[in-house]
């Protein structure tokens, strides 16, 4: 099991078949004397979109971000071929972080914020001994109230997200779809994201996650290796 996870885990590969070639083949190759506008799109498009369906299947594990990605790629192609109006790339670009932080902040009125079920389980965390460490110092409900902050916070670095996707795509993608510049305008967009967007998202997911450990740390006493779940040796 260990060598399928490490095979499934290669973000440098990710990134070369994700980003990188079909950014270098929209802005170089889809020339009328190479590609073409469709060639080059469906080219481009066939990279990642060929890689995520090659980790479902050999892996045969539901993987709900690698779902949104082929969603995202075939909207893409959807509306690089079928020639849509540019506004419906933009939307689409800030339609998919959007509605993952409006499911996001959604849970916060539940009984099962993101953030609680995604970390605060005895799968990542020891959870008996923080809740118990907890008790002690009357620190429960403070636990609780920043655990719904962190939910928040996630909520609104989707929305960031979506926002700053918007604006990107608007400013970026402007020539006719289906056009050799539409597609170079779309590899532009796909590079510029990452420093623009995806990395200020990553540093705001750090800091969340910072102030998580940071909040048990304070409220607890316990140090980073006594909250991280102990996986008995069988």
């Amino acid at each position: 099991m260990n060598t399928v996870a490490n095979q499934n885990s290669n973000p440098l590969l990710d990134l070369l078949l994700s980003i990188v070639l079909p950014s270098i083949i929209l802005m170089k190759f889809s020339g009328d004397q190479h590609l073409g506008a469709a060639g080059g799109l469906v080219v481009a498009l066939a990279f990642p979109l060929g890689w995520g369906l090659y980790g479902l299947v050999k892996y045969r594990k539901f993987n709900f971000i690698a779902l949104l990605g082929v969603v995202s790629i075939l909207l893409t192609g959807g509306i690089g071929l079928l020639e849509l109006d540019t506004k419906w790339l933009a939307i689409k670009e800030a339609a998919i972080p959007g509605i993952i932080g409006l499911v996001v902040l959604i849970t916060s009125f539940t009984p099962y914020p993101l953030v609680r079920t995604l970390l605060f389980n005895p799968a990542v965390l020891d959870v008996e001994k923080i809740q118990q460490k907890l008790d002690e110092a009357n620190s429960s409900q403070m636990f609780e109230a920043r655990l719904m902050r962190a939910n928040f916070l996630v909520a609104g670095s989707f929305a960031f997200s979506a926002m700053m996707n918007y604006i990107l795509a608007t400013w970026i993608v402007t020539s006719p779809a289906g056009t050799n510049e539409f597609n170079e305008q779309l590899g532009q967009l796909t590079l510029y994201s990452y420093p623009m967007i995806a990395l200020p998202s990553m540093i705001m997911t750090l800091g969340i996650l910072y102030y998580l450990w940071r909040s048990i740390h304070d409220l607890t006493g316990l140090g980073l290796e006594e909250v991280m779940a102990v996986k008995s040796e069988e």
